[in-house]
């Protein structure tokens, strides 16, 4: 697999880890690899961060 397809894998991995609930600390890269910052660039887009008002409520 070449550098652009595993890119596009960990990307689609963090969007999948994200909708499953799943803690960011379950990323599979270590943190020197581009390849986390993708999964994590995955993750964030499938768990957006809580608005204003929600983080009212978890406090």
């Amino acid at each position: 697999m070449g550098a652009r397809e595993d890119v596009v894998k960990a990307i689609q991995e963090g969007a999948t880890a994200g909708q499953q609930g799943e803690p960011a600390t379950v990323c599979p890269y270590p943190a020197t690899s581009i390849l986390r910052t993708a999964w994590i660039r995955g993750y964030a887009r499938a768990r957006p961060v809580a608005d204003a008002s929600e983080q009212d409520v978890a406090e």
